[in-house]
């Protein structure tokens, strides 16, 4: 299986490493240190190598840092972690609600004055610069410094080193010659000789090539310069390239991953650095170079969102197929007496039904399997430990996703165990609603995920409920499950492009009891005028990419506005127009039942 189920951090060990790491501060003359959940690439995910926050403080989450001084250390998490992380720290660190508390006013309160240290290659440009800010005339400064953490990690793994592939034109849509050219442009005219780009999903997107550095990403470490002629400076490893040597040409330059930071104190003309992303190492580097740095955006993060025609239409293709293998998981759940199984059962069973269409390369994230309480548990990962047999009245979230050489899903189901409460039933209904008002919007362009994230959480502020995750995230073609800067989310200013692919995945969870989450994709594409309207303003819409049913016993049917209903109507036929054909007839079969008209 691609998914193994390890307990891969104890909160026991915590105490050990925060006191050996206090030891090396002293020793440094520092009175803290950062401690993030990030890599010198500057993605969400972290090669094992990197993950420095679990192997220190137990917190497995995708997402936090630690704040440690000599007498207080902080794990800063936010929402979609809250119950987790006080499941995984010891008592030597208290969570902290982020972005609530922020770590300059709390760093200020709790060291008053004195230096904190951080690793130049875990912050960026953009993150020194709000720390700084936060703690101007406090008598705090932050100063860099090498990573203790890797002084005292004993047994910390190897950087990866997984051969790269090449991206075929047939799925990337566009040669990587013809992307380069296109982005290069676009430097020249801005003045400026060249773009430094740590992300790897840029580097993968640009170079229409994919890895396997990252678990469950299909992205290869390195660095790269793109520059106004249009050629590329790749640092990479050469052994990861041996196969696609002749896919990458002349124009592309590799260089070994050690040369990186000499190269960049050799540069010279106007080179762009993205605060977002650009570490303060690099930052540093350039400054010792004759050239000027001029900050903008990573060349490739906005044309990387808007897929082309050939990316939407694998993207559809890898979602049908996936749609197809959690319907017959779906078919077989059914079928089985359900309080005989747990939740590892449960996804080993959903993993085969992926296995089983030859096509999946990977899954997308660990799935998420989490039944009664740990159904409240966001982001639950299921270990030997934790693993909980399924009992009557237990809702279950099941939150998965594939990697197919065409796309990448993600797609959230809430089951019902036997006989579940009428209260579950109304929440699940008020989550549906969530759902479909966001997937039926019309909206103009110009408008952000910030403006739109309301809508989908409308039915639950109504009855006083609400969740603490995002409404939506971007999604990948054949690269990360999550993917900006597109989002539904109340910090989320970017305008919706055609193109872009989000998920739409409202949610209500009652810690210790249960949780309910509904997850589609969606992609943003131009909107047909109405008939017989007179104001024709540019519009744009969602069309939905996901297709596998929805558990019609979970939904108080007499809660669904006529409008709602016909939706949830239609989406079911073409659930059966899509899928059955692709199904084992027992499959076409419960899936006819499962997907009748309300």
């Amino acid at each position: 299986m691609f998914q193994d189920f390890e307990v891969t951090a104890r909160p026991e060990q915590g105490p050990a490493r925060l006191k050996a790491l206090r030891s090396k501060l002293s020793e440094a003359g520092v009175d803290g240190f950062l401690v993030p959940r990030a890599d010198a690439h500057q993605g969400e995910y972290v090669a094992p190598r990197d993950d420095r926050l679990a192997w220190l403080t137990g917190f497995t989450g995708s997402a936090g840092f630690c704040v440690v001084l000599q007498d207080k250390a902080g794990v800063f998490v936010d929402g979609r972690y809250r119950t987790q992380v006080k499941e995984q720290v010891a008592d030597c660190y208290t969570p902290v609600d982020w972005p609530d508390v922020l770590p300059g006013p709390w760093i200020v309160k709790h060291l008053g004055a004195g230096t904190v240290g951080f690793d130049p290659w875990l912050y960026t440009i953009g993150q020194l610069e709000a720390l700084q800010q936060a703690v101007v005339g406090t008598g705090i400064e932050f100063v860099p410094m090498a990573n203790p953490v890797d002084a005292i990690w004993e047994d910390q793994p190897a950087p990866p080193m997984a051969p790269v592939k090449a991206h075929p034109t047939s799925v990337a849509g566009e040669a990587h010659g013809d992307k380069r050219a296109r982005l290069a442009a676009d430097l020249h005219a801005k003045g400026e000789t060249g773009a430094v780009i740590t992300l790897p999903d840029s580097i993968a997107w640009l170079l229409n090539i994919r890895g396997a550095d990252i678990p469950r990403n299909p992205l290869a470490h390195g660095f790269a310069i793109l520059n106004a002629d249009a050629s590329v400076d790749l640092f990479m490893a050469e052994s990861k390239l041996q196969a696609v040597k002749e896919h990458l040409g002349g124009a592309v330059r590799v260089h070994s991953p050690d040369a990186f930071v000499s190269h960049l104190a050799q540069l010279d003309g106007v080179v762009r650095l993205d605060k977002a992303s650009a570490p303060i190492a690099v930052q540093a580097a350039v400054a010792q170079s004759d050239a000027q740095m001029s900050y903008g955006q990573d060349p490739c993060v906005m044309p990387k969102a808007r897929k082309n025609a050939a990316e939407i239409a694998g993207m559809a293709e890898a979602h049908l197929r996936d749609g197809a293998a959690v319907t017959s998981f779906l078919s077989w759940f059914e079928a089985q007496d359900k309080t005989a199984l747990t939740e590892i059962d449960v996804v080993k069973k959903l993993e085969e039904c992926r296995r089983a269409t030859n096509a999946l390369l990977d899954i997308s994230f660990e799935t998420i399997a989490g039944t009664g309480p740990n159904g409240a548990i966001m982001h639950y990962r299921v270990t030997e430990e934790t693993n909980r047999p399924l009992a009557n009245g237990d809702l279950m979230v099941l939150d998965s996703g594939g990697q197919y050489a065409d796309g990448t899903t993600d797609i959230t189901r809430t089951l019902s165990v036997g006989d579940v409460s009428d209260e579950a039933k109304v929440a699940f209904t008020r989550v549906l609603q969530g759902m479909i008002a966001v997937t039926r919007m019309r909206f103009p362009k110009g408008v952000a995920g910030c403006h739109i994230e309301a809508i989908g959480r409308l039915p639950l502020w109504m009855a006083g409920q609400d969740f603490d995750h995002g409404l939506g995230h971007g999604v990948g073609a054949y690269l990360c499950v999550h993917e900006g800067p597109q989002r539904l989310a109340r910090i989320s200013d970017t305008p919706l492009e055609p193109g872009m692919i989000l998920s739409n995945e409202p949610g209500y969870y009652r810690p210790g009891a249960f949780g309910i989450r509904l997850e589609n994709l969606i992609v943003v594409e131009e909107a047909p005028d109405l008939p017989g309207g007179d104001d024709h303003r540019a519009m744009l819409q969602f069309r939905t990419l996901t297709y596998a049913p929805i558990a019609r016993e979970m939904i108080v049917v007499d809660m669904l506005s006529p409008d709602e209903r016909d939706w949830l109507n239609a989406y079911h036929a073409t659930c059966r127009q899509v899928l059955s054909q692709r199904l084992a007839p027992e499959d076409k079969l419960w899936l006819d039942a499962a997907t009748a008209a309300l």
